[in-house]
């Protein structure tokens, strides 16, 4: 009987054999191993294993061994074989058990190597061996041979995006859910927004790594306007913050003006799921690139500047300190409020030292301290003649920070007449020096501070609402020091090196015990307070540490003082905090006017309110 045809009409072993060999001269000619006929189930590691031709496929392709390098076929890759290859050992060998599987396994040897060639990108499949198997599986590989398997995709590209946080803005809530539907299918956190306000507010709450807005939120409205405002309002509170806008009025000029404000990108209704997804990315890594650049520039600047260090460990500044870096870089109007004491005017500087500003003057202001008279010269200037003392001309705050930044600090004591007249300069960029009708123009980032609830101030009448909305683009609200005692000690070690350097003393840090003190007291003028009696201790230090006896603190004083206010109402306990001033002060108003933080003229109008006297 013919040995290469069987019993049963299939090829017999000499057919096998030859069909092999066809396939090992097709593997030489490519440097490829031969790959035996299987007369039995292949066991792991023996030669002609699936696990052999796979390890031989992978080292071909990555181009290891020059012999194997020098071979590539005609249009194809390194290490891959033709499909002619495969097809001749199917009609050589027939269709009997060994050669489905060979031919099988080198297809599936061919099949998995691709994803394998390619660098880069986050579609590598990992490949993993499967355990030896007896007859065929579900899927009608024969079993008992060793197949590679593909493994859900882990790599980092993909799991990046499980941490990414969107906004999405529509008003319209089938498109929303279309949205979160897609998003949240790819691993993005979804947060939506169904009006500008909803969009300004969840910016105040949350960081975001991209915005995607509509330019519409009112039914039958296709001018985009409000959400191209919208979007200069987004871009003043984040400059870094990629945002995608999306709109049905598709018009060029839309396009043109949304991205003149800011937009990256623009995405017309209805999307393509694809190319919407990459926008996104695409723009979120440009995001992430661009803010660590600002960061870099922000790091050098402050050193450049001498900038104070914003000592912030506690939990209750990390929104701030987040805040400041969204904020920093931008040139939007910002409103710092909090105690006396908490560090307004240093969060300013380090606002301006952040900023594209940095290089020109960063001018400070209490306007809260100034009279009706000087009001005016302070911040508009004035020209020689303008009134009796006007002896030469004067260059007013606004003109001095022209590219700059004006920091304006205790704006709440301001009086109408005043606020009107700071208004108009914040609404136009103009103004006139005292005495003189040239108009000059100043093109100034403000900062402004207040210890006042101005939201308050406006419902009593001592504030105008219009002002205040010129004024808080941003607000930010530092925390009392009794809120955030796990910077105490740092703050400690901050001033004990820059008051150790001014008096010229070797001094080591704190005991415990001077430690403990310092946590344990209620600190009630924050900060500031924390900086004299560290500046105190420093002096009357006898040793190379600050003991507990060196700060001259007096907690059960202080813990009582505290309990006689929470009997008092509030202008009680503000006649009590002046007088107390006065009395250290031997009734020197303007020293009993720095020791509790306000200024000269907000002191005497708090006198003359509560009927004090005081010697000047």
């Amino acid at each position: 009987m013919d040995r290469r045809v069987r019993a049963d009409g299939r090829p017999g072993g000499d057919a096998l054999r030859q069909g092999a060999r066809r396939a090992g001269q097709e593997g030489d000619r490519l440097r490829l191993p031969a790959v035996p006929p299987p007369r039995r189930p292949h066991r792991r590691g023996e030669p002609g294993s699936a696990a052999q031709l796979s390890r031989a496929l992978f080292q071909g392709a990555a181009g290891a061994g020059r012999r194997r390098a020098r071979s590539v076929p005609h249009g194809g890759q390194e290490g891959s074989l033709p499909d002619a290859a495969l097809r001749r050992a199917a009609a050589a060998g027939g269709s009997g058990p060994g050669s489905h599987r060979q031919a099988s396994a080198l297809a599936r040897g061919r099949a998995n190597r691709q994803p394998a060639l390619r660098s880069g990108g986050g579609d590598h499949a990992a490949l993993h061996r499967a355990e030896p198997r007896g007859d065929h599986d579900r899927a009608g590989h024969p079993l008992g041979e060793e197949r590679l398997v593909r493994q859900p995709d882990r790599s980092p590209a993909r799991r990046v995006d499980r941490e990414l946080k969107i906004l999405v803005a529509d008003d319209q809530p089938d498109v929303l859910e279309a949205l979160r539907l897609l998003l949240r299918r790819e691993g993005f956190e979804f947060v939506p927004a169904a009006s500008p306000a909803g969009v300004l507010a969840a910016l105040q709450e949350q960081d975001f790594d991209a915005a995607l807005m509509d330019l519409n939120y009112t039914r039958d409205t296709t001018s985009g306007k409000e959400g191209l405002d919208l979007l200069s309002q987004v871009r003043a509170q984040d400059a870094t913050l990629p945002v995608v806008v999306m709109t049905a009025w598709g018009s060029v000029e839309g396009a043109v003006e949304a991205m003149r404000r800011g937009a990256r990108d623009y995405v017309q209704k209805p999307w393509d799921n694809a190319r919407l997804l990459t926008t996104l990315r695409t723009q979120i890594e440009l995001g992430r690139a661009l803010r660590r650049s600002r960061r870099l520039e922000e790091e050098n600047s402050r050193l450049r500047g001498n900038v104070p260090p914003l000592v912030a460990h506690a939990s209750a500044m990390q929104p701030v300190l987040r805040l400041l870096e969204r904020v920093g870089p931008s040139d939007a109007n910002v409103l710092i409020t909090g105690e006396h004491g908490t560090g307004k005017e240093v969060v300013a500087r380090w606002l301006h030292q952040s900023s594209k500003r940095a290089g020109k003057t960063l001018v400070a202001v209490n306007a809260g301290g100034l009279s009706e008279g000087v009001f005016e010269s302070e911040l508009f200037g004035h020209v020689r003649g303008a009134f009796t003392d006007a002896k030469t001309d004067r260059t007013g705050a606004f003109e001095l920070a022209d590219g700059g930044t004006l920091f304006l600090d205790e704006v709440a004591n301001m009086p109408m007449a005043q606020q009107a007249k700071l208004l108009r300069v914040l609404q136009t960029g103009e103004f006139n020096p005292v005495g003189s009708s040239k108009v000059k123009k100043a093109d100034v980032r403000v900062i402004a501070a207040t210890n006042a609830r101005l939201a308050d101030e406006v419902g009593q009448g001592r504030f105008r609402e219009d002002l205040l909305y010129r004024l808080n683009t941003v607000e930010i609200h530092l925390p009392p020091l009794r809120e955030r005692a796990e910077d105490i000690p740092h703050l400690a070690q901050h001033f004990l090196a820059q008051q150790a350097a001014k008096y010229g003393k070797a001094l080591k840090g704190f005991h415990p015990d001077a430690l403990e003190a310092l946590v344990r007291h209620p600190w009630t003028g924050n900060v500031r307070e924390l900086e004299h009696a560290v500046e105190r201790s420093v002096l009357m230090a006898r040793g190379d540490r600050i003991a507990a006896e060196d700060l001259f603190l007096s907690p059960g004083a202080r813990r009582d003082a505290g309990q006689l206010y929470e009997s008092m109402t509030l202008d009680e306990a503000e006649r009590h905090l002046i007088q107390r001033a006065l009395s250290r002060c031997a009734g020197n108003v303007s020293e009993a006017a720095r020791d509790l933080g306000v200024s000269r003229s907000a002191l005497y109008r708090r006198l003359q309110h509560h009927g004090l006297k005081a010697q000047g």
